[in-house]
C-alpha cells in the first residue's frame, strides 16, 4: 500500500526488474491479479507495477471515484514509481479509460500505451448496469454474479471446460464483493466520453480487442483506432472483455512485438 502524495492509499504489486517499466491498470470489478499471466511473462525483462484502483482491490475506498481522479491516481502512481522516465502503461476496459486520459493529458509520463476492450465513448448500457448495480447493492452479488460474469467474458471462455476455473474463481471474488463497490461502478457508468481528447494522442498507442467483447464491441476500439493517429489496432479470436486472462498467450504476443517496435528491437 502506497500513499499518493497524500490522494490516498493506492495497492499495487511489483515484480521483476529491467531499465523499462510496465504498468497494469486493470478493468472494473477485477484487480491487479488479472495482469498475472503478464506479469508473469515480462518480469524477467521489465519492472512490473500491477495496481488496484481506488475502492477496489486491496485499495483505500476513498471517494470520489470518477474516471478523471482515477487518471489522476494513475499519474501520481506513475510519478511516484518512474520518477523522471515515461512508462509503458497498459489498461483494460477501466484502466483504458485512464491511459487514454494519461496519454491525452500527460503524454510525458508515457512512453508507450496499450489500450485492451475499452471505449472512448460514454458508456452505452446505463440502465442496465445501473440495475445491475441496484440488485448488486439492494440484494448483495450473488444474484447477479453470473450475469456480470457473462459480460466480463467472452462465449468461448464460458464454454471451455478448461476455463471454468477461471471464470469460477473470478465468479466466487465477486460474490465477495462488499455493497460500496457499487460507488466505483458508478464511476464506470457516469464517464465522460474522450473521443474528441484521444485525437490528439502522439504517444505509440496498441488497441487490442476481443471479438466476442460485448461490453465494449470491437466498433468501439476501431473508433479508437481511427482517432488516434498511427495506433494499431488487433482482434483477439476466442475473447470477450478480459482478453489478458482469456487468451493470455496472444496478448503476450503482441505486447511483445509492439514495446519491440517502441523500443527499436
Amino acid at each position: 500500500m502506497s500513499p499518493l502524495a497524500g490522494r490516498v492509499q493506492l495497492f499495487f504489486q511489483e515484480k521483476g526488474s529491467g531499465p523499462e517499466t510496465i504498468i497494469f491498470s486493470h478493468g472494473l470489478l477485477f484487480d491487479h491479479r488479472m495482469w498475472q499471466y503478464q506479469v508473469a511473462h515480462f518480469e524477467s525483462r521489465y519492472r512490473c507495477v500491477a495496481y488496484d484502483h481506488r475502492g477496489q482491490g486491496q485499495s483505500e475506498g476513498k471517494p470520489p471515484f470518477d474516471m478523471d481522479t482515477l487518471y489522476e491516481d494513475a499519474a501520481a502512481l506513475i510519478e511516484q514509481v518512474s520518477p523522471g522516465k515515461p512508462v509503458h502503461f497498459v489498461g483494460l476496459s477501466m484502466g483504458g479509460f485512464v491511459g487514454m486520459r494519461l496519454a491525452a493529458r500527460k503524454p510525458h509520463l508515457l512512453k508507450s500505451l496499450t489500450l485492451m476492450d475499452t471505449s472512448a465513448e460514454p458508456e452505452p448500457n446505463r440502465l442496465k448496469y445501473r440495475l445491475l448495480s441496484f440488485i448488486f447493492k439492494t440484494w448483495g452479488p450473488k444474484p447477479v454474479s453470473h450475469r456480470i460474469v457473462s459480460i466480463l467474458f467472452g462465449r468461448s471462455t464460458l464454454q471451455d471446460p478448461d476455463k471454468q476455473k477461471l471464470v469460477d474463481d473470478w465468479r466466487k471474488t465477486i460474490e465477495q464483493y462488499p455493497a460500496r463497490i457499487t460507488q466505483a461502478v458508478a464511476g464506470v457508468i457516469d464517464r465522460a466520453g474522450v473521443s474528441d481528447e484521444i485525437k490528439r494522442i502522439t504517444v505509440p498507442t496498441q488497441i487490442l480487442v476481443g471479438d466476442e467483447d460485448v461490453a465494449t464491441v470491437p466498433t468501439k476500439s476501431m473508433k479508437i483506432h481511427a482517432h488516434i493517429k498511427g495506433s494499431h489496432l488487433h482482434r483477439i479470436a476466442r475473447a470477450g472483455h478480459s482478453a489478458c486472462l482469456e487468451q493470455p498467450e496472444k496478448v503476450n504476443q503482441l505486447l511483445e512485438q509492439f514495446l519491440g517496435e517502441v523500443n527499436g528491437d
